[in-house]
C-alpha cells in the first residue's frame, strides 16, 4: 500500500474490504458514544462554571476566580497531549478498539470524581486541588479518546461515505453538550442558588457514570476496525512495534501531516471553545459588566437552541463533502471565519434575544464545516500503520495549545483591555491559518485511507473497484 491510498498493482477481491451497514452503524454509534460522555462534561462544566467557582474557590475575588475555574478547565487540555503519547500509539499496537473501552472508563471516573468531591468550604484548598486532579483525569484519558475515535471511524466507513459516517462522531459532541447544558439549565431554573451551591452542582456529574457504562458495553461489542486488521501481518506493521520508533516515524518522516493537522484542530477547536465554552461566560459576566449582554436563563436556552440546529444539519455538511470534496467545505468554513466573525460577536453585543440568538447561529453555522468534515479529514492525513498516533499526537498537542486555552485566553483579553470584540480577532486569525492549512492539504475525498485497501458496502461495489482497477479507471482522480 501506498501512504497516498493507492493500492499498488491490479485490485483483486479480496483487497477490498465489505462492510455490513449494519456493522458500520454499530461502530460509529460505539466512537460517538463516547465523545457525548466527554462534552457532556464539558457542557455541565461550561453552564455551571458560576456556580463551581462559587464552590471551589470562594476565597478569590469575582473576576479572578472566574479565571481560576477556566484555568483548571483549561489544565485538562494541557496534560491531553501526554494521553495522545500514551493511547495514540497504542491504539496502533494493541487496537483502537481496546483502547477506546479503556478511555471511556477513565473519563466517567473523572467527571462522577468531580460530582463527590467536597466544597471548598468543607475542606479548604484541597477542594481545588482535588478538582484539578478530576481534570487532569479526564485530559488523560480524552488525549487518548478522539485520536482513537476518528481513526476508528474512518477505518470502518466505506470510502465514498467517509465524510458523513465522521460527522456522525461530532453528532455525539453535539448531543453530549446540549445534554450537559440541557440538565444544567433545568437544575438552575427549578433550584434556588442555595438548593444549586449545596447538592444540585453534582447531580450532572453523577450521571457520567451510566453513560460510560453504555459506551464500555456497546464498544466491548464490536470487531476491531477493518484496516488494523489487515495491518496486523503487513509488513508495514513491523517498524513501529514500540514506541520510540513511532514517535520518531512521526516527527522526522511525517512531520508535514503534523503541521497540517495541528494548523486544521487549531480553527476547528478555537471556533468550537469559543461558542461552547467562552460564550456562555461572555454572554452572562463579561456583556452585563459593560451594560449589554442577556439574562443567564436567555443565554442557556438560546445555546442549547443553535446547538440542536447544528445537530440538525451537521450530517448533512458531511454527505456534501462526500460528494463537492473535503477541502472546498474546509476553505469556506475558513473563510467565514474571517468575513462573519465579527458580525456574529457584534450582533451578540447588541443584546436582545433575536440579536444574541443569530451572532451565536453565524458562529455555530461556520463551526459546522469543520466540525462535520474534519473527523474524516485527520485520518486520512495519515498512513494506518501510526495513524492513531500521528493523529493522536498532533490532535491533542494542537488543542492544548489553543483550542482549551480559548476561555482562559478570551477572560483575561477582554478583562485586561475591556475590548469586547476580541473574539472575533481570535477567529478571523484562527480562520487564516486554517485558510493556509487547507491550501495545502490533499483532497481525500471518495479515496481509500493511506495504507489500507478500499472499503466498500457491498459485493456489487467490490467488483467494480476491481472491474475499475484492471481498465485503469481506479483510483478516482481529482
Amino acid at each position: 500500500m501506498s501512504d497516498a491510498g493507492d493500492t499498488a498493482g491490479k485490485l483483486t477481491v479480496e483487497d477490498v474490504h465489505v462492510t455490513d451497514p449494519s456493522v458500520i452503524r454499530r461502530a460509529v454509534g460505539a466512537a460517538a458514544v463516547g465523545n457525548i460522555t466527554e462534552w457532556y462534561d464539558f457542557g455541565v462544566y461550561g453552564y455551571l462554571a458560576t456556580t463551581i467557582q462559587k464552590v471551589f474557590f470562594t476565597d478569590l475575588p469575582p473576576a479572578t476566580g472566574q479565571i481560576a475555574t477556566f484555568g483548571v478547565f483549561a489544565v485538562s487540555f494541557l496534560i491531553r497531549p501526554f494521553g495522545g503519547l500514551i493511547f495514540g500509539p497504542l491504539g496502533d499496537r494493541i487496537g483502537r478498539k481496546r483502547v477506546l473501552s479503556l478511555t471511556v472508563i477513565l473519563m466517567a471516573l473523572g467527571t462522577l470524581l468531580l460530582g463527590v468531591i467536597p466544597s471548598y468550604g468543607a475542606i479548604g484548598i484541597a477542594a481545588p486541588m482535588l478538582v484539578l486532579l478530576a481534570r487532569l483525569l479526564q485530559g488523560i484519558s480524552t488525549g487518548g479518546e478522539y485520536g482513537n475515535a476518528m481513526t476508528f471511524i474512518a477505518e470502518y466507513a466505506p470510502d465514498r461515505r467517509r465524510g458523513f459516517f465522521g460527522s456522525w462522531l461530532e453528532f455525539g459532541t453535539l448531543t453530549g453538550y446540549a445534554f450537559g447544558a440541557t440538565i444544567a439549565t433545568v437544575l438552575s431554573a427549578v433550584l434556588t442558588e442555595q438548593q444549586l451551591l449545596t447538592w444540585g452542582w453534582r447531580i450532572p456529574f453523577l450521571i457520567a457514570l451510566p453513560l460510560g457504562a453504555v459506551g464500555l458495553y456497546l464498544r466491548q461489542r464490536l470487531e476491531e476496525s477493518p484496516a488494523f486488521a489487515q495491518l496486523q501481518n503487513s509488513e508495514e506493521r513491523k517498524p513501529v512495534q514500540s514506541l520510540g520508533s513511532e514517535l520518531r516515524a512521526v516527527f522526522t518522516k511525517y512531520w508535514p501531516a503534523m503541521l497540517l493537522c495541528g494548523g486544521l484542530v487549531l480553527t476547528w477547536n478555537v471556533t468550537n471553545y469559543m461558542l461552547t465554552s467562552y460564550m456562555p461566560t461572555y454572554l452572562t459576566d463579561a456583556l452585563p459588566a459593560h451594560g449589554a449582554g442577556v439574562g443567564t436563563t436567555s443565554s442557556e436556552i438560546l445555546q442549547i437552541v443553535v446547538l440542536v440546529v447544528l445537530m440538525v444539519v451537521i450530517t448533512f455538511v458531511g454527505r456534501l463533502s462526500d460528494k463537492v470534496g473535503r477541502r472546498p467545505v474546509v476553505m469556506a468554513g475558513c473563510a467565514g471565519l474571517v468575513v462573519l466573525s465579527l458580525p456574529s460577536v457584534l450582533l451578540v453585543r447588541a443584546g436582545g434575544d433575536v440579536a444574541t440568538f443569530f451572532g451565536l447561529l453565524l458562529m455555530g453555522l461556520v463551526l459546522v464545516l469543520f466540525s462535520a468534515v474534519l473527523p474524516s479529514t485527520l485520518p486520512a492525513l495519515f498512513p494506518t500503520h501510526i495513524r492513531a498516533g500521528g493523529l493522536s499526537i498532533a490532535f491533542n498537542i494542537s488543542v492544548s495549545l489553543f483550542g482549551g486555552t480559548t476561555a482562559t485566553v478570551m477572560s483575561a483579553l477582554v478583562s485586561g483591555t475591556g475590548d469586547l470584540n476580541w473574539p472575533a480577532y481570535y477567529l478571523i486569525i484562527a480562520g487564516v491559518i486554517g485558510a493556509v492549512c487547507t491550501f495545502f492539504m490533499r483532497e481525500t475525498a471518495r479515496r481509500s485511507l493511506a495504507g489500507s485497501g478500499p472499503t466498500v458496502e457491498t459485493d456489487e461495489e467490490a467488483r467494480e473497484l476491481v472491474a475499475a482497477s484492471a481498465n485503469g479507471t481506479w483510483p478516482e482522480k481529482d
